[in-house]
């Protein structure tokens, strides 16, 4: 009798191993292209871990130990793992959050290593780990024991799979901190033997982070230690460092299943999370759907490719744009609020996660094309944070700002907005905006008394780069403005979007710092990456005047020398000697594709009549700084810009004024892709007379007309219809027409 009792529970257990769920057949699967670990290496980083679209949990191994190249957790050359927490941040250069660090363990090893502070821990191969969207597995080889993990957007699901040893644990460790980030309060509680719950506060980057968890565990455990500082105490416990060893005897491929809810608010959120999207301990039920959701977002766009690596770069991209911003809100609405009051989203989820300096350029556009029913509640994210705080964020995290970076960049995200139809309360978000471009904080008082921002003793004070990205998102404001009937606030505005014209040296033709009398700072040497400029030098600034291009042509001397030095820009190589910065990556010349603020600037030949240029450094760029490899991008993938970078250069136009609705043509990477628009409608991309020789757009026809311009409309795309690149292999046919590339500015909207 009891040799049938083991045989069943053993047979329960092994089928809870590997639940099966039938595969579709319908169409092609393209989550089979996407490769989360491109990123992992070089200065990507990224995580593979598993993850939904914009969810609020990324759960992902930790190799352990601090450092730039493990800002993400993980770095692709290492070879331990010591743990799998529940929250990245995506291809930035920020070490926080790594919460609840969840690792198992038994007899078979007790290394240990100063390294990764004493923590448990096993080695790993890559040829014995798994990522793909929505789900994530590694063997941990000195344990024997293969780790798995899925998610929802608020559930974080883990199984493990074990050899026989009746020494088994699992560790659940608040005090684990990596980089910058660094535990504050912690809270374990034991509800029964299988349901614990507590809470992991701290600060880093973000000064106030608040996670609420809620554990359940599909078998359970026969016993358990709490810790507190390293010492031995009774749940429930409440400490800086805190931690529990749950114990169990495991035979040979026995699993178990967690299933770890998360909450910003409080315990009623994250139980309320697996209550409501989870049923039972069916991992393989939850990884199906998972990659369903996955394989939905990333149908909105289909490409048609002989060239495999190029459909896994695209895919990957597609999925990595899909990151950030990341989801705050509980079921019933309930977030951390950026004034650390508990807020209540009403009718939409509230985001956070707003790289904006990084996003508003590529990945925000993006989003009003394959993210349209997302975009109005990131907008009204963006908004409770104005609610919250009196300014709009910054670079806001986990129901924190950060004050990372520079602008008012969540202005150009509203108003390409509001401009392309999407509702939200239009007064509220021009009254936001306003208000943003007002306050005395980050030099802004400065800035509205000078007309620029001279330079101070401040570290970073990246005195240019802040005087001309505030002029940009004045122009926004004052577009804004006018068509809301604001006529005085529009003139002001658009008298201050010209302030990048005061720091303009005549003399040099090169934008310079002054000090605060109002004279140049010398010795000037535009490619030094001195503390004027924001994480580049006066080479890559130059051109971030995407509201005024013609003036600022007009100003550089005319198109013949606007085209000289354009050209020097993607000619002059740094030399051995120069000293270039982490940030200084991916370059042709001048131009880092790895940063920023280059990224439109091989789109400006447009406005010079030579859009071949254009076209062969677009497909330069996409084919020489982005590569199927865990080093396959040039630089931090930063939150979904650079990935989204990719799509649009893939398709054929890019955002080169971003709050604009109008796109800059470029050169189509494949030879055809059907990109959904919204409201059932498709847009067609084709090349025609594709072939590896045709490396130039001869001329552009939308829905059989040809264009004579070299710009598409926002309207035009979520139109749908065809958009042809009739291609040939001689630049001179790309070149020479007038096609209004100046009229560009003179649109709107």
């Amino acid at each position: 009798m009891n040799r049938y009792f083991f045989i069943a529970i053993f047979l329960l257990a092994f089928s809870s191993c590997k639940e099966g769920v039938e595969e579709p057949t319908n169409g092609e699967n393209l989550t089979q292209y996407v490769n989360p670990f491109i990123g992992t290496d070089g200065p990507g980083n990224t995580y593979p871990g598993a993850t939904m679209p914009y969810g609020m949990v990324q759960l992902s191994p930790d190799i352990g130990t601090p450092g730039w190249d493990r800002i993400a957790g993980y770095y692709y050359p290492d070879t331990i793992i010591s743990g799998f927490s529940h929250t990245h941040l995506t291809g930035t250069g920020a070490g926080d959050l790594y919460d609840i660090l969840v690792m198992p363990s038994n007899s078979k090893s007790n290394k240990r290593i100063k390294e990764n502070s004493y923590r448990p821990y096993s080695t790993f191969s890559h040829d014995k780990e798994k990522a793909s969207p929505g789900y994530y597995s590694v063997d941990l080889l000195d344990l024997d024991i293969k780790a798995e993990m899925t998610a929802t957007r608020r559930v974080g699901i883990h199984r493990y799979t074990f050899p026989q040893d009746d020494s088994t644990k699992i560790h659940i460790d608040l005090g684990y901190a990596l980089n910058w980030d660094k535990p504050t309060d912690t809270y374990l509680e034991v509800v029964n033997d299988t349901f614990i719950r507590g809470y992991r506060m701290s600060t880093g980057w973000a000064k106030d982070q608040r996670l609420y968890f809620s554990m359940h565990f599909s078998r359970p455990f026969k016993s358990y230690v709490v810790y507190n500082d390293g010492q031995v105490v009774d749940a429930p416990v409440r400490g800086i460092n805190t931690k529990i060893e749950l114990n169990y005897a495991m035979l040979k491929g026995e699993c178990l299943i967690m299933k770890t809810g998360l909450s910003t608010a409080g315990f009623e959120g994250a139980d309320a999370a697996v209550a409501e999207e989870t049923q039972g301990f069916g991992f393989e039920r939850y990884k199906e759907k998972a990659r369903k959701v996955w394989e939905k977002e990333l149908s909105k766009i289909r490409v048609k490719s002989s060239d495999t690596d190029k459909k896994r770069i695209f895919y990957t991209m597609m999925y990595q744009s899909m990151l950030a911003p990341t989801l705050l809100s509980d079921l019933d609405g309930k977030y951390k609020g950026a004034n650390d009051t508990i807020g209540v989203a009403k009718g939409f989820d509230r985001y956070d996660t707003f790289s904006l300096w990084d996003t508003f350029r590529a990945a925000h556009p993006l989003f009003t094309i394959i993210q349209q029913e997302k975009v109005p509640d990131m907008v009204q994210s963006m908004l409770a944070h104005y609610k919250e705080t009196g300014i709009l964020p910054v670079w806001s995290m986990q129901g924190n700002e950060t004050n990372m970076m520079i602008g008012y960049h969540a202005v150009p995200v509203i108003v390409d907005a509001y401009f392309k139809g999407f509702a939200f309360d239009k007064e509220l978000a021009y009254k936001a905006c306003k208000e943003s471009a007002m306050v005395n904080g980050r030099q802004i008082d400065v800035y509205r008394e000078k007309g620029f921002i001279p330079v101070d003793d401040a570290h970073e004070n990246w005195s240019v780069s802040k005087t001309m990205e505030y002029a940009y998102d004045d122009w926004c404001i004052a577009m804004f403005a006018k068509d809301l009937g604001y006529e005085k606030d529009y003139k002001e505005f658009l008298s201050r979007s010209e302030n990048w014209k005061n720091l303009y040296n005549e003399k040099t033709s090169w934008l310079q710092p002054k000090s605060g009398s109002g004279k140049f700072i010398t010795p000037f040497v535009p490619k030094e990456y001195s503390p004027y400029f924001c994480e580049s030098n006066a080479w890559q600034y130059y051109w971030f005047v995407p509201q005024d291009i013609e003036g600022l042509i007009a100003k550089t001397g005319g198109q013949e020398r606007f085209n000289q030095k354009l050209d020097s820009m993607f000619t002059y190589a740094p030399q051995p000697g120069d000293k270039l910065p982490i940030f200084s990556t991916g370059m042709i010349g001048q131009y880092a594709h790895g940063n920023e603020p280059s990224h439109h600037v091989a789109y400006l030949y447009n406005y010079l009549d030579q859009p071949s240029k254009t076209q062969s450094l677009v497909r330069q760029i996409l084919e020489e700084q982005y590569a199927n490899a865990p080093n396959g991008h040039c630089g931090n993938e930063d939150c979904g810009q650079m990935s989204s970078w990719y799509i649009f250069g893939a398709l054929g136009f890019y955002p080169v004024n971003p709050a604009q609705g109008v796109y800059d043509l470029g050169i189509p990477l494949f030879k055809e892709a059907e990109v959904s628009v919204g409201k059932g409608k498709t847009l067609r991309v084709i090349q025609k007379n594709y072939s590896k020789a045709n490396k130039f757009v001869e001329y552009v026809t939308l829905n059989g007309v040809t264009l004579d311009r070299n710009f598409i409309t926002h309207k035009e795309v979520t139109a749908g219809g065809e958009l042809v690149y009739v291609m040939t292999d001689d630049p001179k046919k790309a070149d020479g027409k007038k096609l209004n590339s100046p009229e560009v500015n003179k649109i709107y909207r």
